[in-house]
């Protein structure tokens, strides 16, 4: 597929005038003055945050696990070479961050699957229950993939990866998700979402050679937007949460370490991911989770009695945009924190261009569980969660092949058969 889309250009011909020219170049310098502006502020606000505030829990508990464990040692190296070994006829090998994750479970496992050296990073981190990042970790190694128990933020772990194993590829997945929790723990977004981030671009720039980067970045940064389907071409300036501002800043901080060092860098904006081994915290999970309670779900209205939609995408299509991004990556043109030559940079809409009704979610659930509902209707409160989500596809199904398959019903028919028979053996283990 990789051969087949290096043939299409990434922009048709068209003629264009002088005075269009002209325009062109003009918003052109407006548009890189907007960069290095952002990128600067965003790059004062990591400053900041690491002179003045101190360490995340999060980040000293990874730490201190790094400290106590085996961390280094030649057992733990030798599982790391062999998570990375390549099968006979593939060449890449992939560092994934978040490889606990929900989505970095999924990625991982379909990486392995097809013979491509994988390595894991995870920090099993609280935000939801580590339990079930755990299981997920669990079917990864019986899979052959080894995910390390570390952070982000730990240079000195990566820096020991990046010594041990010659990653072709970073499929950076690991963040801190969730709109409403920045409302919470702003502190986590940014250390993350941002100086997470940063930390990992300063190794991978200073590798030689150095990897093909693919990274989350989310639908939320179109935040406020008012135009539907959402476009890779639209402005992402005006973000309605704090999660939604590190992942603008991300995508800021991205297109600098391209500009300044040759990393080739590939920006997913997600958009709303379900499935099985999802996140809890997500409403089809805790909608399931409540209707077979018998406990009321709360259903938010925009004003005016207006209905709330997403653009729900099926994991498995998810894992495709991600591989085919992976697959059509170019190299980076960097070595040792020098750059050579511009290098690849791109930004790709993942969704499913199919926007949902919430209250239909919740019917097909209904339908699904056999359980009535017991809807609770709100307004919807400002915290953060924006009225709808409508992917534009057509740049990744243009350069990435990506044609997502799976509709509402069918998708959530998998998860349901999922949750069930995962709480039904999670209750069988509880009770020995």
């Amino acid at each position: 597929m990789s051969q087949h889309m290096d043939n299409i250009p990434s922009t048709p011909g068209k003629f264009k005038s002088d005075k269009y020219h002209y325009i062109y170049r003009f918003r052109s310098h407006s548009s890189i003055a907007k960069l290095v502006f952002w990128s600067l502020f965003f790059f004062s606000v990591i400053f900041f945050f690491f002179r003045l505030s101190p360490s995340s829990p999060s980040a000293d508990k990874s730490r201190r696990v790094l400290e106590n464990s085996t961390w280094g040692s030649p057992e733990w190296e030798k599982k790391v070479r062999q998570s990375a070994h390549v099968r006979s006829g593939r060449s890449h090998i992939v560092l994934v961050t978040g490889a606990a994750g929900f989505v970095g479970s999924h990625v991982s496992a379909a990486l392995k699957r097809r013979g491509d050296g994988v390595v894991g990073v995870d920090n099993f981190n609280n935000y939801y229950d580590p339990e079930l990042k755990r299981h997920r970790r669990d079917l990864l190694d019986r899979a052959g993939v080894f995910v390390v128990d570390g952070d982000i933020n730990d240079a000195e772990l990566l820096r020991k990866l990046f010594d041990l194993v010659e990653f072709t590829h970073v499929m950076h997945l690991a963040a801190q998700a969730g709109v409403r929790y920045a409302m919470q723990n702003p502190k986590s977004y940014v250390n993350s979402n941002i100086a997470g981030l940063v930390n990992l671009l300063e190794v991978c720039k200073s590798a030689d050679p150095q990897p093909a980067i693919i990274w989350a970045s989310s639908s939320s940064v179109y935040g406020l937007n008012s135009k539907v389907p959402f476009s890779e071409k639209d402005r992402t300036d005006h973000p309605a949460s704090l999660y939604a501002a590190t992942k603008k800043a991300g995508e800021a901080i991205a297109h600098t370490y391209n500009h300044i060092y040759g990393l080739s860098i590939t920006g997913l904006r997600f958009f709303t991911v379900y499935g099985p081994w999802g996140r809890p915290d997500m409403a089809y999970f805790f909608f399931t989770r409540d209707i077979l309670k018998g406990k009321p779900i709360t259903i938010f209205e925009a004003p005016d009695h207006g209905s709330v939609a997403r653009d729900f995408t099926y994991i498995d299509d998810i894992v495709k945009g991600c591989l085919a991004a992976l697959d059509t990556a170019k190299k980076s043109t960097g070595s040792g924190g020098k750059k050579k030559g511009a290098a690849q940079f791109r930004i790709f809409n993942l969704g499913n261009t199919s926007p949902v009704e919430v209250g239909k979610l919740v019917s097909i659930l209904e339908k699904l569980l056999k359980v009535k509902a017991k809807r609770k209707v709100l307004p919807m409160p400002r915290n953060g969660d924006v009225q709808y989500t409508h992917a534009n596809i057509s740049l990744a199904q243009r350069e990435l092949g990506y044609k997502p398959t799976t509709d509402l019903e069918s998708g959530l028919k998998k998860f349901v058969r999922w949750y069930i028979t995962y709480q039904s053996k999670s209750k069988k283990k509880s009770s020995w």
